[in-house]
């Protein structure tokens, strides 16, 4: 038995790959909502030349999203050159010192997915690290460790302020805002929505019982929006792509709305990128409040994994 899901997993494996690499610009459609039309990878480029940070909000196993991602990052680089910044999510900030050491070549590329604690699909993910690798770009780990969020979502944030200093280096400065207003109802009905994109990520926040999710999932949010606030402090001139799942970004809630509090003057554009059974034939009216550019996806290309 083990052996027929060994072959099945690999069978998936490459019927997502070559997906991937078939992939072309008939399996996505992105829509400017200032425009009020659909437009190209080209014009969002183009649009960053008067903005700090762009956020990608993905779907975590969205095939056509992560070759988006790649292409929007590449073109980025090609117009901005190594004024050009990567963020992710998908890292947390005590694996700082080990992506630096990698993209540095000090270290293996086994030792950084090891040290690194890399997601399940990091192969989703590694093209962007390794285009950094190649052209001496930084990728700054934006995220708070998984440890802390359990904890403030647990006890609340009086217990991440009785941490050791050293430790309080790897998350946003205390106290930290929590979520409100629209924000905090859309999180509230995370766990009964069956289309909630959130519960794609591979999160240890939907716990059970006292857990409180809005103050582990702020912490996240606060966290990356420090992470960039930050860097941009320390870098001036340099451009973010900051890349999320969605539910971060959508509607400039979450990560956005933190990222005002710390950083007022920083402009950003929002990218909300999802697949819809609609495809090809999307009603954009629908989707236009979630960010400035509207990517959908075709939902009949292999998702990279399976949720």
């Amino acid at each position: 038995m083990k052996l027929i899901a060994h072959l099945l997993f690999f069978a998936f494996i490459l019927k997502a790959g070559n997906a991937i690499s078939q992939l072309t610009e008939k399996n996505y459609k992105i829509y400017s909502v200032k425009l009020a039309k659909e437009v190209s990878i080209n014009d969002i480029v183009e649009d960053m030349k008067s903005y700090d940070v762009l956020f990608y909000g993905e779907e975590h196993n969205d095939s056509v999203t992560h070759f988006l991602e790649y292409k929007i990052f590449e073109s980025l680089y090609a117009k901005y050159s190594n004024t050009v910044t990567l963020s992710m999510e998908m890292f947390e900030r005590d694996a700082q010192p080990v992506m630096n050491e990698y993209l540095t070549s000090d270290i293996r590329e086994k030792n950084f997915k090891k040290d690194a604690r890399v997601w399940s699909n990091y192969r989703d993910y590694k093209p962007m690290v390794e285009l950094c690798k190649t052209h001496k770009l930084d990728v700054v780990c934006a995220n708070a460790a998984g440890r802390y969020s359990n904890l403030a979502g647990r006890k609340g944030q009086k217990a991440l302020m009785a941490l050791p200093i050293e430790s309080k280096k790897y998350f946003a400065p205390l106290p930290y805002d929590t979520a409100s207003g629209k924000y905090y109802d859309k999180l509230m009905g995370l766990s009964h929505d069956p289309k909630d994109t959130a519960k794609k990520a591979p999160s240890p926040m939907m716990g059970m019982g006292g857990f409180n999710l809005v103050m582990a999932q702020s912490l996240w949010d606060a966290t990356m929006a420090y992470s960039i606030s930050d860097y941009l402090k320390n870098h001036k001139g340099k451009k973010i792509f900051q890349v999320n799942g969605r539910f971060h970004s959508d509607e400039g809630f979450a990560v956005v709305t933190q990222l005002n509090k710390y950083s007022p003057k920083t402009k950003v554009l929002i990218i909300s990128s999802g697949s819809d059974d609609s495809f090809p034939n999307i009603k954009w009216d629908n989707f236009k409040n979630l960010g400035d550019y509207i990517i959908m996806t075709d939902p009949n290309v292999p998702k990279t994994y399976q949720d």
